[in-house]
């Protein structure tokens, strides 16, 4: 009886499915916008992945307070200023896998390969259909002219966006230049700085200003609601260096008790089965070059990307921070 009740035991152990362990993902980009990719991964892995939601800064306080102890196994954030910072803080480790350096280029990921961008957005300039004609426009720079005067909106100086173009800028051309720049920008406001980069896009569309730059994906988020807002996009130094862009993106944590299954999740989402996902839903650009844009975002039209790797943003970002300051730009 013992040996029939063991032989059964075993039968239903043999067939019963292996339950698996959750894979944890502190992340800063919206849960929205994360939830049907975990469900996604659940339904073709069968791991649950558990989303742990927070803006970048505390976010990788926690993981530092954390430590050894922490049961985060991917941090996703937005900025290569943030992932900059979180590699500094010694809370990623290095990822080795051909997958993720095929599929993603590298200006879009850490030379050393603690992180790798996701998804791109441009941050460019956008106008007043009835105000100005594309042909006005051409740089960043040139909107410290003072034909703009009284006609420029900007996001404040303290967004983490505002000083990663900023500190891009002074790797390109250098503090005095872009410091002479930044100050006309000042210069030429024709309102205090916005706290977001809606509220000047609309302030643009209401003819309070009449130039500005902001990021591509909240242009997309905007139009598609009020799309009769004579708002467009402008892909700033086409003949220059290239448009600004910057990246989502994500690692594996530095004390991760998986990092096989959080690498494993983190190539899935440079391919071609995830890349859409993530990136539609928030109207920005696949980071895989191999994969076409949302119809949605490609109507914007195709355009040329400066190439400097997107972690100078974080580099350059207490530089930023302090000429910006000094240039009066709050």
């Amino acid at each position: 009886m013992i040996k029939k009740l063991l032989v059964v035991s075993v039968a239903i152990l043999s067939v019963a499915p292996v339950m698996a362990e959750d894979l944890v993902v502190y992340s800063s980009r919206a849960d929205n916008l994360l939830r049907p990719i975990a469900e996604a991964y659940q339904k073709k892995t069968g791991i649950n992945v558990k989303l742990v939601n927070d803006k970048a800064g505390p976010l990788m306080e926690k993981l530092k307070a954390e430590g050894s102890n922490t049961p985060a196994d991917v941090f996703i954030t937005v900025d290569g200023g943030n992932l900059w910072q979180a590699t500094q803080m010694g809370l990623l480790q290095p990822i080795n896998s051909d997958t993720l350096k095929t599929n993603i280029p590298a200006n879009l990921r850490d030379p050393k390969s603690h992180w790798f961008g996701l998804s791109v957005r441009a941050r460019t300039i956008f106008y007043n259909t009835s105000k100005v004609k594309p042909a006005q426009l051409s740089t960043y720079a040139d909107l410290a002219d003072p034909k703009w005067k009284g006609r420029l909106c900007l996001r404040t100086s303290n967004n983490v966006y505002n000083q990663s173009l900023v500190g891009t800028m002074i790797a390109n051309q250098g503090d005095a230049k872009t410091a002479k720049v930044v100050k006309s920008w000042v210069s030429n406001l024709a309102a205090a700085p916005f706290d977001n980069d809606t509220a000047m896009l609309e302030a643009i569309g209401a003819g309070r200003c009449d130039v500005g730059i902001g990021n591509t994906y909240y242009y997309g988020r905007l139009i598609e609601k009020q799309p009769n807002l004579p708002v467009a996009v402008f892909f700033a130094d086409q003949a220059g260096k290239g448009t600004h862009v910057n990246v989502s993106g994500a690692g594996v944590t530095k004390f991760s008790k998986k990092p096989a299954q959080a690498q494993k999740f983190i190539e899935w989402l440079s391919g071609s089965e995830a890349q859409n996902l993530f990136v539609d839903l928030n109207f920005e650009y696949p980071a895989n070059p191999k994969i076409a844009p949302d119809p949605r975002v490609a109507k914007w039209g195709k355009f040329k990307q400066d190439v400097i790797n997107v972690s100078v943003a974080g580099s350059n970002q207490k530089k930023a921070v302090m000429l910006m300051r000094r240039a009066g730009y709050r």
